[in-house]
């Protein structure tokens, strides 16, 4: 595999360490710098002529600066005369505004994908997109990977008796079924009314939880109100026990603290972000391992997803 190079953004060093040491490659040298002013810089430090490059960076906060680090490394490369360039994007920012849901608001990430491609991007491999239709936005090749793979064996490994999985929302339904299967169990969900972003209010749960061992799956969680108002609804109706598995651990505001205090009995994550603060109730997986087969398969032109199937 002397053929591709890997480089990593300052947003996901920890995560793209770990890519490098699965494909025992190691990470191509690129100096990242700040001006006074906080303009960003970018120098890569070896030849990357003729070479197929994997960029890992993920775009969550501070969202701006971190995309701007992946475009501007992509130009870099791209003037380096690198033959391709992958976009490895554990998380994906910007996706939750993939619609006009209301009246003169933006679709970032229609305008996130556009950017992407002007800077050279060739391909882009992610994680559980907000919405799955955010590929169509791109008119590059996009791996969309599913993170339940991530979550499977180990609520397996729990041995939990009567387990259900719910979605936390009407949106998630999908990814929810899609893991129920796997798991060949019983699905129910969470309806919600959102008044506005990052509140939400339980209304009802749609299925049978009495007495069950109940998995909330979802692609992230921000502020944990959708998921510990879940939780509660889920406890208020017979549920047994309720453990969420949700991809992206964006957790920001008072997340942690609706964390430690609410009805949820355990979060597992994934570390395509990293956290902020330690807590007792999640529990950190890898995804640093799939990422790292899917470079592989990527640049062997092997099947992605047969990875999943």
């Amino acid at each position: 595999m002397r053929g591709y190079k890997i480089f990593a953004g300052t947003a996901s060093e920890s995560f793209a360490a770990e890519v490098s040491k699965y494909l025992d490659a190691p990470l191509g040298g690129a100096n990242i710098s700040r001006f006074s002013d906080g303009e960003i810089g970018c120098q890569i430090s070896e030849s990357v002529r003729g070479r197929d490059v994997f960029i890992v960076q993920s775009t969550g906060a501070p969202s701006n600066d971190n995309l701007m680090e992946l475009l501007i490394m992509t130009d870099a490369l791209r003037r380096s005369s690198a033959r391709s360039i992958t976009a490895v994007v554990p998380y994906f920012g910007y996706a939750r505004q993939d619609r006009k849901a209301a009246p003169r608001v933006p679709i970032t990430a229609k305008l996130v994908a556009n950017l992407i491609q002007t800077a050279g991007v060739d391909r882009v491999v992610t994680m559980d997109l907000h919405a799955g239709q955010i590929q169509g936005f791109f008119d590059i090749p996009v791996d969309n990977l599913y993170g339940a793979i991530l979550f499977i064996n180990h609520i397996k490994a729990k041995n939990l008796e009567d387990l259900i999985v719910a979605s936390p929302d009407i949106g998630g339904v999908a990814r929810a079924r899609y893991f129920a299967k796997r798991l060949g169990v019983d699905m129910a969900i969470v309806d919600k009314r959102r008044e506005k972003a990052n509140e939400s209010e339980v209304m009802n749960i749609i299925g049978d939880v009495e007495g069950k061992n109940v998995v909330l799956v979802d692609d992230m969680i921000d502020t944990a109100g959708t998921i510990v108002k879940g939780a509660a609804a889920l406890k208020e109706h017979g549920a047994k026990s309720v453990v969420a598995c949700c991809t992206h651990p964006v957790l920001s505001g008072p997340a942690y603290d609706r964390l430690r205090e609410g009805d949820l009995d355990e979060l597992i994550v994934s570390d395509t972000l990293p956290l902020k603060e330690s807590c007792d109730k999640i529990t950190v997986l890898p995804a640093a391992p799939i990422f790292a087969e899917v470079i592989r398969r990527v640049y062997h032109n092997e099947s992605v997803n047969s990875l999943f199937s």
